[in-house]
């Protein structure tokens, strides 16, 4: 299946499953939201979570005082999720339902966050059309955090092929305009109790 063609796909799974059904759901973006914060970033600084859709990232931003969070997630069902848990906070957040690979930015990002969205592209058409978003939409000096399953994780997920990296592989994959900062391996262990084994990188954009 194309990703850029799946929006149903993803419509069919937020809304036919209950979040803490699905593989990846995590209580706390504990990770992610470490990379982040250990950026330095201010807290006015505007950080675009990636496939965002109804994970936990944007409250994690928004209880730490972060005024600009951006989810783009390409299902809609997935960021209804997140605006009926937030509540009233949830007009705090900008939501944005597009296919990354498509979607032009309107405004520039001071950091840019992806846990396991870039790994399902396993064409290089779309990795290109992801990397032009990214340079795009992110500013010089900002930082950048995505997360894939490990060259020892699965091959697939929700149904589809994915493309496994390491870090080194991860930083050729973005080009010479992003520097390699951090790496965290991660297990995590999916609500079915089996471990999946992810890299995490941080990069700045040079």
């Amino acid at each position: 299946m194309d990703l850029t063609q799946s929006s149903e796909h993803w419509q069919q799974m937020y809304s036919t499953r209950q979040e803490q059904e699905l593989s990846w759901f995590e209580d706390a973006p504990n990770i992610s939201l470490e990379l982040l914060l250990t950026s330095q970033l201010d807290k006015d600084a505007p950080v675009l979570d990636i496939g965002g859709g109804a994970s936990r990232l944007a409250d994690a931003l928004l209880d730490r005082g972060f005024t600009q969070p951006t989810v783009l997630d390409i299902s809609e069902a997935a960021l209804e999720k997140s605006k009926l848990r937030l509540a009233n906070r949830a007009s705090q957040v900008r939501w944005i339902t597009a296919d990354i690979t498509r979607w032009e930015p309107d405004r520039e990002y001071r950091a840019w966050h992806d846990r396991a969205v870039f790994h399902f592209f396993t064409e290089e058409e779309q990795r290109l059309a992801y990397r032009s978003a990214l340079e795009k939409a992110l500013t010089p000096g900002g930082v950048v955090v995505i997360g894939t399953f490990a060259l020892d994780g699965p091959e697939r997920c929700s149904g589809l092929p994915v493309r496994r990296y390491s870090p080194e592989t991860l930083t050729a994959e973005l080009g010479r305009s992003f520097s390699l900062a951090t790496v965290r391996m991660v297990d995590h262990v999916t609500p079915a109790g089996k471990m999946q084994r992810f890299q995490f990188s941080r990069f700045v954009r040079k």
